[in-house]
């Protein structure tokens, strides 16, 4: 099978007969979502979700709360997601453009997402990656979202050259799937399991399900 005329729905299909539903974003709240995504940058989820666990054990998971709490205290929280102080100011940055909004998501979330994804790029700390995934998992917008596993499994499979830019990678995917929130989001949940399962810096490639791929063949 050549990869360069297998669709994103095969792929989607064989990552999720091997991985099954993935469930993300594993937070409980929108605010825990937006918080998440602040704090899982350079770091893995797993820290950042046990941070998030304790903001939300002091009460710090509201905006105004964010917003109010002394830089001291809130480094000593966010130690452990590691960059503590770059963080802090970007989640106080982040409390303070809901601010803007009476720190109501719905509302927030109620723009447009072009219009939505342009607001949050102006917000210190929020980039691409950030802004699509807070319109996609918070406020259940169909955009894909793109990241360093998204980049070296399409890569791999020959989709784009080694020096692929976001908005490049983002379009193909937008180009060739249904523009369906539920799905965009689950594609980019499996891919993430995926590549931190298999597609690894050093690939495991015996057992991948992606039979398509030039590294599978070239293993057997």
């Amino acid at each position: 099978m050549n990869p360069s005329i297998v669709s994103h729905q095969q792929l989607y299909d064989l990552l999720f007969e091997a991985y099954g539903p993935q469930h993300w974003w594993p937070a409980k709240t929108a605010v825990a979502m937006m918080v998440g995504v602040i704090l899982v940058q350079n770091s893995t989820w797993t820290q950042a979700a046990k941070v998030v666990d304790v903001l939300a054990e002091h009460n710090y998971l509201s905006w105004r709360r964010l917003r109010d709490v002394d830089e001291q205290t809130l480094w000593d929280l966010l130690r452990p997601a590691g960059y503590f102080r770059v963080k802090t100011k970007r989640l106080k940055a982040v409390a303070s453009f809901v601010g803007q909004y009476d720190d109501d998501l719905g509302r927030l979330f109620a723009l447009e997402p072009a219009m939505l994804r342009v607001k949050l790029l102006t917000v210190n700390g929020v980039g691409k990656e950030s802004a699509d995934s807070i319109i996609c998992y918070g406020a259940k917008q169909p955009v894909f979202v793109v990241d360093a596993y998204t980049r070296r499994l399409f890569y791999r499979l020959g989709w784009v050259g080694e020096r692929a830019g976001y908005d490049e990678i983002q379009e193909l995917v937008h180009e060739n799937m249904a523009m369906e929130q539920t799905l965009l989001g689950e594609y980019h949940a499996l891919i993430v399991s995926h590549v931190k399962e298999q597609c690894k810096v050093r690939p495991i490639c015996s057992g991948c399900p992606i039979i398509f791929c030039p590294r599978y063949h070239n293993s057997r």
